[in-house]
């Protein structure tokens, strides 16, 4: 039994590094196209489709079974289409704020329009580009000044191609067990929408007082709820 950790938008596998030690079990953390171990991959070819693919390809690789399947924030969107690639591989799903628009519409439709200014600004050419500062607004709120130095140096540009493809849920209508980590103090994906993509999931629901990058200012609490999904 293991974990796969799927990374959000704007960062690597890397982001995992300080939950990973917590955890009970074996846990991969994958490196989505254009990031990380695949950063010669060039973001603007980059689809959901692509994401998805290099997930099985990893766990096809390692040959894991029995899998809980961890996706942060925009992984929400990646995360079906693992499903409907490697259902039988997959025991449980958890969610972390994590990105669920309704089926076939855009996740840049869907953010805060506060925050969807910051996010049109940030792409150009194809790329979408966080500025630390815009950054720090969202993603640090519940970190001292030292953790969140560390999480604006993981930053990494993304595809904005991925913020406007129309998402395919389908993988959702499985019969796979899932729970969603509500993050009560998120100011990226905000509580209306965290409520919206709960609404849209019926998962089960645990509650932490965190911001958006709960694993790294709170890894010992985010590990405790995934270990005990784990068992």
């Amino acid at each position: 039994m293991a974990f796969v950790l799927i990374h959000g938008a704007s960062f690597g596998a890397n982001c995992w590094d300080e939950l990973i030690p917590h955890l009970g079990a074996e846990a991969l953390a994958v490196d989505l196209p254009g990031r990380g171990t695949r950063a010669e991959v060039d973001l603007g070819t980059v689809t959901l489709a692509d994401c998805a693919d290099v997930v099985r390809e990893d766990v096809e690789a390692k040959d894991l079974r029995d899998v809980v399947l961890v996706g942060h924030s925009f992984a929400g969107v990646t995360i079906p289409r693992v499903l409907d690639l490697i259902p039988d591989r997959i025991r449980h799903v958890v969610l972390v704020s994590a990105v669920v628009p309704p089926d076939r519409s855009r996740v840049l439709d869907q953010i805060d329009p506060g925050v969807r200014g910051l996010v049109e600004q940030s792409i150009a050419d194809g790329v979408y580009h966080q500025t630390r500062e815009g950054a720090a607004a969202m993603l640090c709120n519940d970190m001292d000044e030292a953790t969140a130095a560390s999480t604006l140096d993981r930053l990494a540009d993304d595809s904005a191609a991925l913020l406007s493809e129309a998402v395919n849920l389908s993988g959702y209508k499985r019969e796979i067990p899932r729970t969603y980590v509500h993050l009560t103090r998120d100011q990226c994906y905000v509580e209306e929408l965290q409520q919206r993509s709960i609404e849209l999931l019926r998962p089960n629901v645990i509650d932490l007082d965190t911001g958006h990058m709960a694993m790294i200012s709170a890894p010992e609490k985010l590990a405790a709820v995934l270990n005990a999904i784990h068992g």
